[in-house]
């Protein structure tokens, strides 16, 4: 870290005792009362690695490096790739109760939902990333699948475009414009005793505890996280409860390192406010009430997950790591939804109940080995890696055609009609799907000129399996079975022009499953399985460091394949969608008091000729922060994100509002002594109460809208002693 000087009051010991959950450090008073903080040694890691967690970047946002899939940890200046990792500091400044709500400080990211579910789906350059294809210390599947909360998370991780090279195909078949990575919980070189109480508009309430230690010796460490949420939200109708319990632990000595999670989560949300179609030739109407739930009151989506994971590094030799990494998810779901079909402008619609009862069984896995030596001038690190990945889904499912109807502008309950359809049975449900995916990969990264010149190159062997069983029989539809496998290459040229200033290009692919052609669609292939389909993408970009204040420009494009009927009712590949794009980010100090953090995304999703569902052109984040003088105890801050129109249908035909919403929060210290520290949090999100459609979109093809978030008063005293 580079020695900066921070004014002596209870701000900036709060701000260095949060900073020292990840690094260890000692200080020095200057002559006007000043501080300045000497260098600092990483002693724990989430990912159990030799680098430890990167530095945190000027102003405690953002981190200066991450994990970058089978490279390891690495600097953002000598990446040729585009990604940001925000902090646990910016969490738990704003407040931010799930993945979604930290991702929303991206200008490449909005936050949609699941097909007819409330799951979690962040749209990456336009493009999805399923809740359940976030990876935790870069595993697939071990996280809950529909949400998770900010309680879990030390840092997340935003990757920008494919990956599959870097990550490996993500199973549930998204990560093609991007990938999320969670960086769990570890116990800082201090000890850690922290106890929060906070409370939003509508009545919720939670409490949350944090605890960690190290062994005097620092090399093993323990940090245990649990939270209770409880009561209705801003949305009237609306109730969420949320239980959760983590453990991390960490062990290292001088050539071996370990760790390990536990984590349970159970989260239930009623009568929440559900996707909404409006269906082919009504135009888009305004969103309603965001306030007041459309949601019926007997719907609900309950789910339960224990997962675990153990992770080992160990040093055969000082240019040869190896590491072996081993994680296990159960997960249980229980739902009811009654997603509305708008039929009109004037917002009636009608709908269905659809049940469904799911539990999961995933178990996976990555080992490798690292080299690092010399050819002549020209210095290698080599690494070679495996993972696999295996998902054991039961399901069954119920449903009504129809029986519900209603107005979005005049919400009024209805009875819960019966069942008419049935796919196994709930109160039992069976095997129905089984997936299984394996890779090997390899990658060289050559460093010359005194490293200012840096070349990675690469590629993934990707093998896909899956499997369905019928829902009421249990046995295999060979029909839809699928057995495929491909290889994703990389390239990626950096080369520093100056030491605050990287240029770059690269290329990369993201893989998905390609599909086994039905019987019953008319095609003259039917029963072909197609390859997998590979997004192409090329980008090249410029980062800067600047110490004090860091950033980047980047201009992508990117081709994915769409598949379907052609004239002689062929069923193949018939046109790619084509994102091309540029961004800018900007994050750090401008001042010594003023904290930015933000860009904006301008992106051109054509999809034959038409915008891409759920595409819009411009994206834009700006979050400011401003540490008041007069106050040194004082931190205020505003967020505007702002996204622009976008399109619900493939013709083009409805056409989604541009929106805007504010966010303004504060934050207040009082020393209560020497070692004990209380921290007051306010916040109103989506301050001008705007109503908005906040999505179109989320699963290929489908264009229903998720409204946005109402005003919400956000109030929390956090406690360290």
């Amino acid at each position: 870290m580079r020695p900066t000087a921070f004014r002596l009051s209870a701000l900036t010991l709060a701000v260095l005792a949060g900073t020292a959950q990840a690094q260890a450090q000692t200080s020095a008073q200057n002559d006007d009362g000043s501080y300045n903080l000497d260098a600092i040694q990483v002693q724990s890691s989430a990912d159990a690695s030799k680098e430890g967690l990167s530095e945190v970047f000027a102003g405690g946002q953002v981190a200066e490096g991450g994990k970058v899939g089978i490279l390891g940890t690495q600097d953002v200046m000598d990446t040729p790739y585009s990604y940001t990792t925000y902090t646990e500091q910016l969490i738990e400044d704003q407040q931010a109760a799930s993945v979604g709500e930290i991702l929303l400080n991206d200008p490449a990211v909005r936050v949609a939902r699941g097909f007819g579910n409330y799951q979690q789906v962040y749209l990456v350059r336009g493009l999805p990333v399923y809740s359940d294809d976030i990876t935790y210390n870069g595993l697939y599947g071990l996280l809950p699948r529909q949400y998770l909360a900010s309680e879990f998370i030390q840092r997340v991780q935003v990757f920008r475009g494919a990956n599959t090279f870097l990550k490996g195909a993500a199973p549930g078949g998204s990560s093609l414009g991007g990938a999320v990575n969670i960086v769990p919980k570890r116990a800082p070189n201090q000890p850690l005793n922290q106890v929060t109480l906070g409370a939003q508009s509508g009545g919720q309430a939670g409490l949350a505890a944090d605890f960690a230690n190290r062994s005097e010796d620092g090399r093993f460490g323990i940090r245990l996280n649990v939270a209770r949420h409880d009561g209705d939200t801003a949305v009237d109708g609306e109730e969420e409860e949320l239980s959760m319990a983590h453990i991390g632990l960490d062990f290292r000595e001088e050539v071996f390192r370990l760790s390990a999670d536990l984590g349970f989560q159970k989260h239930r949300v009623d009568g929440g406010q559900p996707n909404i179609t409006f269906l082919s030739g009504v135009p888009i109407g305004d969103a309603p009430d965001a306030d007041e739930s459309i949601g019926q009151p007997w719907t609900y989506s309950d789910s339960n997950d224990i997962f675990g994971t153990l992770r080992a590094e160990y040093d055969f030799a000082d240019n040869v790591t190896g590491w072996l990494a081993l994680g296990a998810r159960r997960g249980e779901e229980n739902s009811s939804f009654a997603n509305p079909d708008v039929s009109n402008t004037a917002g009636d619609y009608t709908a269905g109940r659809f049940d469904t009862a799911r539990e999961d069984h995933v178990l996976t896995g990555e080992t490798g080995v690292r080299f690092r030596f010399d050819t002549g001038s020209i210095g290698h690190q080599v690494t070679v890696s495996g993972s696999s990945y295996e998902l054991k889904s039961d399901n069954a499912y119920g449903l009504s055609s129809g029986g519900v109807a209603g107005n979005i502008y005049n919400p009024v309950a209805v009875s819960r009609p019966a069942n008419t359809f049935f796919g196994g049975d709930l109160d039992n449900p069976e095997l129905t799907a089984r997936t299984r995916f394996d890779s090997v990969a390899i990658a060289d990264q050559l460093s010359m000129f005194d490293e200012r010149l840096l070349i990675t190159l690469g590629g993934r062997y990707q093998q896909i399996k899956t499997d369905d069983y019928d829902y009421d029989t249990g046995v295999r539809n060979t029909e839809t079975s699928y057995d495929e496998s491909d290889i994703s290459p990389t390239v990626g040229v950096l080369y520093k022009l100056t030491p605050s200033l990287s240029a770059y290009a690269s290329y990369i692919e993201g893989m998905e499953k390609g599909d086994r052609v039905g019987q019953n669609i008319g095609a003259v292939n039917a029963g072909e399985s197609l390859d997998p389909y590979s997004t192409e993408q090329g980008e090249i970009g410029l980062k800067y460091d600047g110490g004090n204040i860091g950033g980047s420009v980047t201009v992508f494009r990117s081709r994915k394949p769409e598949a379907g009927l052609n004239q002689d009712n062929v069923y193949e590949v018939l046109y790619d969608q084509e994102n091309t794009g540029v961004e800018l980010m900007a994050y750090g100090n401008l001042t010594r008091d003023l904290t930015v953090l933000g860009g904006v995304s301008y992106l051109d999703a054509d999809a034959d000729g038409n915008d891409a569902i759920g595409s819009p052109d411009t994206q834009a984040n700006l979050n400011l922060e401003y540490r008041v003088p007069q106050m040194p105890d004082l931190a205020v801050d505003g967020r505007v994100i702002y996204t622009s129109s976008q399109y619900a249908d493939e013709a083009n035909d409805q056409k989604v509002d541009s929106w805007t919403r504010l966010d303004l929060g504060a934050r207040y210290l009082i020393a209560l002594s020497d070692d004990k520290f209380l921290t007051l949090r306010g916040r109103v999100k989506n301050v001008t109460g705007e109503d908005y459609w906040a999505s179109a979109g989320g699963y290929p093809g489908e264009g229903y809208l998720t409204i946005g978030a109402p005003r919400t008063v956000l109030v929390s005293a956090t406690l360290d002693f």
